[in-house]
């Protein structure tokens, strides 16, 4: 079973939430992210991933169970402070770059906090440091490649310094050599994690743990070893072995 030693960053329990429309996307999700750790959350296309990550920073909220970041569940009293500790990342890079140029769409949120202009500006150029686009800050973000826009999306929350960090799909649409920089990228900064994934390889190599979310509940929790290696499982809920497994047998 996953490490225990460390304090859970975030809890899920018992979790339910219906769409407007009547549409169950989640049903009794249990689910902890520790402090330290890493944890990949894989499923089929419809099957609540997105809709499990949007409630980690009170986009949604649960129509039952409870939501915990940081030992403090999700409502209205908590959900601005809870927002600094989690940093959601988009699939979509454009859902988080709107201003004239990178740099007024880092300091953003910083800025949004009250931070001085002094405090703002190390920040953003650290962030931007991070990400391998100091020399971008000038520019528009709609004039990024895609690679450089995911880049940038990802800079926007680390501008923030969150606890853990919340990445839906990211290497998606990414052309090889950007999803290597990305996977590299992301390994290099060592925050606890929940990566939502289709790419089973950016799992296998990010990841210390993983859970497959499968009809809105989870269906198998463990060590990345333990899931990511067991193909009928996998092939059960639509999934496939990493490259890395599938090469040693």
């Amino acid at each position: 079973m996953p490490d225990t030693s460390s304090p859970p960053l975030i809890e899920l329990e018992d979790v339910g939430y219906r769409y407007p429309d009547g549409t169950e996307a989640l049903r009794g999700v249990n689910l902890t992210v520790r402090e330290g750790r890493s944890l990949a959350l894989l499923g089929p296309n419809g099957a609540g991933k997105s809709t499990l990550l949007l409630h980690l920073n009170g986009i949604l909220r649960a129509a039952s169970g409870a939501v915990r970041v940081c030992g403090r569940e999700v409502d209205d009293a908590s959900v601005r402070d809870i927002r600094r500790h989690v940093g959601l990342v988009f699939q979509d890079p454009d859902d988080q770059l709107f201003m004239t140029t990178l740099y007024e769409d880092v300091a953003f949120g910083p800025l949004n906090l009250g931070l001085s202009a002094e405090e703002t500006d190390a920040r953003v150029h650290r962030a931007l440091h991070e990400v391998g686009l100091a020399d971008a800050a000038s520019r528009p973000g709609h004039h990024l490649s895609f690679g450089q826009r995911k880049r940038a999306a990802l800079a926007t929350v680390l501008v923030m310094e969150p606890r853990v960090l919340v990445l839906d799909e990211p290497t998606a649409n990414l052309d090889p050599r950007s999803r290597r920089h990305m996977v590299e990228l992301l390994h290099s900064l060592g925050t606890t994690a929940l990566v939502a994934t289709h790419d089973m390889d950016v799992a296998w190599e990010l990841c210390t743990e993983a859970a497959v979310l499968d009809g809105g509940t989870i269906v198998a929790l463990g060590t990345r070893e333990d899931i990511l290696t067991d193909e009928a499982l996998l092939a059960e809920h639509g999934l496939e072995l990493p490259w890395a497994v599938r090469s040693e047998r």
